[in-house]
Parts: C-alpha cells; sequence; structure tokens
C-alpha cells in the first residue's frame, strides 16, 4: 500500500526545511479541517528537531477545530510547563498567547481517572503471539487501557522518530499508543515480553512478537491513526514517512536498519558509550548499554560513563534498588522471589545487565557492565553493577584504539551496533 508521502535525504545530507515542510503538507494537507486533532510527541530523550516540527505542524494545521500535543512519556517522569516549552521550542509568552489555542500536556499513566479500558488481549491470543517464549510471569488476559483524552479526538497523528529499539525492535510507529500513552498492563507486559526474548534476539528486527502485540492493542484503538515517523541523523532527518501507521513503520524501520546500525567486523573486550545528558536517569541512559550489547565480547566490559548522571529512576527508583540488577534467569528461576515486582521493572533490570546463565544459584552475565557517573560505589554495589569513577576517566585514551579491542563511541544509545557475523 502507497505512504501518502515520503521523501528520503542522500547519504550524510539532512533533509531541508521546505523538504520537510512540502512533505508535510502533501501527507498532511487539507485532510483535517474542522476536526479535532491530537499529536503524540515523545519527551527529550529521544534525538528529533521537535521545535521545527511543532512550528510546522501548527502553520499547516491551522484549519483545525482544535489541535493538541501530548507527550507519549510510557513511565517517563511528567514535564512541567518550562520542560514542556523547551520540548516543543516555544517561549513563556508564545505558549500563552501565539500557541494558546493548542494544549501541550503529559499523558499519565499511573492516575487511574486519566485511563480508559477498550477491551483486554485474551490469555491465548499472547501465548500465540508469545510463541516459544511464553512464561507463565506473563499473566492472564491483558487489559488494553489507554489514556482517556486520546479517544476524545476525531484524529491522532504520531510524530516521532525510529530508532533500533531494545524491547520492540525498532521504535515508533503504535508503540506511541502502546506502552507510550498506554494504562500500566501493556508497559508492563510489552516490556516483559521484551525481556523474555533479550535485547540480542530482539534489537534492530523490525518484526518482533513484541511489535505484534502492540499492533493486537492498536487494532482496539477507536479512531483514525496517521503516523509521521523520521529517521534522524546527527541533528538533522534523513527521512520522513508518512502514512497509515503499519506501513509507514515498515518504511521508517527499512531506512533505520540502513542508517542507524554500524557493522563491526569483530567484537570489542572493552567500551566506553558516553551517554548524552539528555538521559538524564539511567532509566534511559542504559541505552548506552542495549545498543552497544552486541559488540561487547564475552566476559568483556561495558562502561556507561555519564557525568552529569546522579539518579535510577524518579518514577522506579525505590522498586530497582529492592531488586538490583540481574539476568533474565535469575529472575526465572527464583520467581516466587519476585512476582509481585511490576514487570517493567524487571525488564529494565534484564536489560541493562545483558544476557547471561543462572545455575545451581550462581548468576553468571555474559559480560559486565560499568556505571562511570555520580550514583557512588556503594549505590552500585547495591545494584549489582561495576563502578567507575567518572573523573578518573581519561576519554581520549580511549579513542582511536579499536585495533586494540578497544571501542568508544562518543553519542551512545541511539545507533545500533552490531558485528557483521550477526548479519541475518
Amino acid at each position: 500500500m502507497a505512504l501518502d508521502a515520503q521523501i528520503t535525504a542522500d547519504d550524510g545530507e539532512s533533509l531541508t526545511e521546505d523538504q520537510i515542510r512540502q512533505t508535510l503538507a502533501k501527507g498532511l494537507g487539507n485532510r483535517f479541517a474542522g476536526k479535532g486533532v491530537l499529536v503524540l510527541i515523545p519527551d527529550h530523550t529521544r534525538t528529533l528537531p521537535l521545535p521545527q516540527l511543532f512550528r510546522l505542524l501548527t502553520e499547516l494545521l491551522a484549519d483545525t477545530q482544535n489541535l493538541d500535543f501530548m507527550v507519549a512519556l510510557g513511565t517517563h517522569p511528567p514535564l512541567d510547563e518550562a520542560a514542556l516549552n523547551r520540548l516543543v521550542g516555544i517561549s513563556y509568552g508564545e505558549r500563552h498567547l501565539h500557541y494558546a489555542g493548542h494544549r501541550i500536556f503529559n499523558h499519565m499513566w499511573n492516575v487511574p481517572n486519566a485511563i480508559a479500558t477498550l477491551s483486554e488481549l485474551p490469555l491465548e491470543k499472547v501465548k500465540e503471539i508469545a510463541g516459544d517464549y511464553w512464561h507463565p510471569s506473563l499473566g492472564g488476559n491483558v487489559p488494553v487501557r489507554i489514556n482517556r483524552y486520546a479517544v476524545g479526538y476525531d484524529h491522532v497523528l504520531i510524530c516521532g522518530p525510529t530508532f533500533p529499539h531494545e524491547v520492540v525492535g525498532f521504535s515508533g510507529g503504535a508503540k506511541y499508543l502502546f506502552p507510550g500513552i498506554s494504562g500500566p498492563e501493556m508497559i508492563n507486559v510489552t516490556h516483559w515480553l521484551g525481556a523474555l526474548m533479550t535485547v540480542l534476539n530482539t534489537i534492530g528486527i523490525a518484526d518482533t512478537p513484541v511489535r505484534q502485540l502492540i499492533h493486537e492493542a492498536a487494532a482496539m484503538f477507536p479512531i483514525p491513526i496517521t503516523l509521521i515517523s523520521m529517521i534522524t541523523e546527527g541533528d538533522g532527518l534523513a527521512g520522513m514517512f508518512i502514512g497509515k501507521y503499519e506501513e509507514t513503520f515498515r518504511a521508517a524501520a527499512q531506512l533505520s536498519s540502513q542508517r542507524q546500525i554500524v557493522w563491526h567486523e569483530q567484537p570489542y573486550q572493552r567500551v566506553l558509550a558516553v551517554a548524552p545528558p539528555m538521559y538524564d536517569e539511567l532509566w534511559v541512559a542504559a541505552k548506552a548499554m542495549y545498543k552497544l550489547e552486541p559488540v561487547v565480547a564475552d566476559g568483556g566490559e561495558l562502561i556507561i560513563y555519564a557525568p552529569h548522571l546522579d539518579t535510577v529512576s524518579r518514577t522506579h527508583g525505590k522498586r530497582i534498588y529492592e531488586v538490583g540488577y540481574h539476568v533474565r534467569d535469575y529472575f526465572l528461576a527464583q520467581w516466587e522471589r519476585f512476582s509481585e515486582v511490576p514487570l517493567g521493572v524487571l525488564a529494565h533490570s534484564t536489560h541493562l545487565k545483558g544476557s547471561g546463565t543462572f545455575d545451581n544459584g550462581t548468576e553468571t552475565p555474559r559480560i559486565h557492565v560499568t556505571l562511570a557517573s555520580q550514583i557512588p560505589a556503594d549505590d552500585c554495589a547495591r545494584l549489582n553493577l561495576g563502578y567507575a569513577d567518572p573523573a578518573q576517566i581519561d576519554v581520549a585514551q580511549w579513542q582511536d584504539r579499536e585495533a586494540d579491542g578497544v571501542l568508544y563511541v562518543p553519542k551512545a544509545g541511539e545507533q545500533l551496533y552490531r558485528l557483521d557475523s550477526q548479519r541475518i
């Protein structure tokens, strides 16, 4: 099925503003006159020229009855008004004058009266989708619940980037509904199914069981959806695709696989993964591990270098400190100890610890994960992570040493690193 609009920049180039405007106009123009439209957008932990897109969308869709923007946070912390303004690139004065007609607000996953129930995914359907990865820890029927305000519009636009992703294979698309603006049940089940599969068997694969689960739930959403999916390179856009969410996601994932996967011949014994400042808690800075785990040699070490970081998770920190970071089988072998812990927390734990085994009471991670941040050594020990003092790391000594089995990645977390031997 043809998309409504699409454009791809030449290798090494970014789309110009005129190209972006023309593509948005072709895909969206004159379609929503007099209608109520909700745009789902990412938070600050995704690279995207959102201020530019916000301005263009409000100009091009000026004929809507109302055009609002919701940040599809999942369980990320809500943004205050100043942070919301920065996210879309406007001042306090602009927010309350020129853009006063546009509501800009957070998804609130844990506020019961903000969530509406659509239906449920039967246990047998979840088992069918999970296949060989099914485990009783996934539970029974899964309530399909979503932000109550989203079902009050005539049309929903999903506007976000697509990257290789640890839980679903590639991010974007209907993921902005589930788990982006969903209730906790779909958040937990999708993340735990991804953990049962492991990052190495998921990331960089477009058609995964988690993606299928998301599309099953999205089919229950009663409002028409249009996807605007983009591929970023540096600070610009390498491509833009607009259309129905399934076809558009596939087109975006294909370009992402070409532009956002870096291939290496040999694995590395040591990797320094620099987490950028946009990752302001370990919950998201862990992406520096997810995207690089495939190129770390068995028994090797990956250091998440984040001197700015002082928080594990504002939302889930208490639970994470109680559980620590462990390989998947550590939890499955002792499920009675952990069955009351939210599945999303356990998923994050296993994703950051990486693959490994738990045999006869001994946990053996495939690689060693070390944290170099403001989180102190005692906390790292409690969390079952290695510790390094960031002040003692000379970044210059890590550069240009690939021949020595050392890899330095100056902005980790979005591009996926894989070995040539892992090509499908």
